[in-house]
């Protein structure tokens, strides 16, 4: 029996097309698949919190309007422009 917490192991299925792409991104990152899959799941289900938080905002305060959206748009805008802070 393994000790401490061992990770789980899970087997997918992919498209050739997925995986080449997904084998270059972990390349490209430096990390290993088993590593890049991770972060992007952590990725993705970070941003299903996300969308169910403002779908929960939505039934509470009614949908956004067209110009909250423009607004969040440039502030994420002006959020990718400014320069990543590397923690030393």
């Amino acid at each position: 029996m393994p000790r401490g917490d061992p990770s789980p192991k899970l087997a997918i299925t992919v498209t050739p097309e997925i995986h080449s792409h997904i084998l270059a991104a972990a390349s490209r990152d430096g990390v290993s698949v088993s590593a890049w899959m991770t972060m992007a799941t952590r990725e993705a289900l970070r941003r299903r919190l996300d969308l169910d938080a403002v779908a929960m905002w939505e039934q509470q305060h009614g949908p956004l309007t067209q110009q909250e959206m423009d607004e969040a748009r440039q502030n994420v805008r002006e959020q990718l422009a400014q320069p990543v802070v590397q923690r030393t």
